[in-house]
């Protein structure tokens, strides 16, 4: 296993936008390399009956090698970023314990920063989270987030002044513990056990938001609409709903006779892009990513973990 210079052990993480290639990516290093663990970093793709519109392995790869945090949670069951950093650094330790080195793959960039940077999980005051409402009211988004520019300047400049619910939470955090999101983000990271080294995939945006829309055809073909049916018979249509993946609230219009097919499908490609431009955002405001084009420099680039 490779170490950094604090002698911690490195820790490799593939993330990227929808659509851009990391499974593939994955799969190639497990041809190779197949005793690696795969640890998921996907949002959706942690739940269960959710398959061919959350693009997961299919069922004989995930039997095959060894892929953690995909397929395991219930829709409708709550598992949040602190979830998924308890579940993912006990893999982690696991492999290490096997003297073998884990890989980190996915696209949720929540579940990323919260593993490298550390996540504060606060219990929330409704009572001060109520005032700083109020005050948002009265006062508008623009007094909140110049407060926080203030209070938590580093914090502030990873949030967009219109997300007021990040902000709010910021803020709150302040108000309960005395100290910042930053302070105690910092505290946690310096007692994190590894580093981590992130390569990005992130194709020219053409060439991603070409193979976004081959992929959601490729849905189509196997079988969305039947997944979708499936869903109505478990009586799961409601769940699903909640947790608002793309792919899945556009079908259901067209199951149920309020769009066609075509205007269902064009809906995916075109929320799946919109997603994919969110997700490229946020990767933009993390710090320490190696961007690489194409799976061949991401494969490259990841082998030296295991070579």
């Amino acid at each position: 296993m490779l170490n950094s210079g604090g002698n911690k052990p490195i820790i490799p993480i593939l993330t990227g936008p929808t659509g851009a290639g990391k499974t593939g990516v994955a799969l190639r290093l497990l041809e190779e390399y197949p005793d690696i663990d795969v640890i998921s970093a996907d949002s959706r793709q942690i739940y269960k009956v959710l398959s061919i519109g959350t693009d997961k392995p299919p069922a004989d790869i995930l039997e095959m090698y060894n892929f953690y945090l995909t397929d395991c949670v219930q829709p409708g069951e709550r598992y949040t970023a602190f979830d998924f950093v308890r579940d993912a650094e006990k893999i982690i330790e696991d492999s290490f314990s096997k003297n073998k080195t884990p890989l980190i793959c996915g696209g949720t960039g929540l579940y990323i920063r919260s593993l490298v940077e550390g996540i504060v999980e606060i219990e929330d005051d409704m009572n001060i989270r109520q005032r700083l409402e109020r005050e948002t009211v009265e006062k508008g988004p623009k007094y909140l987030y110049e407060k926080l520019q203030e209070i938590d300047p580093n914090e502030a400049s990873r949030i967009h002044p219109h997300n007021i619910k990040k902000i709010i939470r910021a803020l709150e955090i302040y108000y309960i513990t005395g100290k910042t999101k930053s302070e105690l983000v910092g505290t946690t990271q310096s007692e994190k056990k590894y580093d981590y080294e992130i390569v990005c995939l992130m194709p020219p945006r053409e060439v991603l938001y070409d193979r976004i829309n081959r992929r959601v055809d490729l849905m189509i073909n196997e079988g969305l609409v039947g997944e979708i049916q499936m869903i109505y018979e478990k009586g799961l249509k409601g769940t699903v709903e909640l947790i608002n993946v793309i792919g899945y609230n556009e079908m259901y219009k067209y199951v149920d006779g309020l769009i066609d097919k075509t205007t269902a499908v064009n809906l995916i490609k075109q929320n799946s892009r919109r997603f994919a431009k969110r997700q490229i955002t946020w990767f933009r405001g993390m710090d320490k990513i190696n961007y690489v084009e194409t799976t061949d420099e991401a494969v490259k680039e990841l082998n030296k973990y295991w070579r």
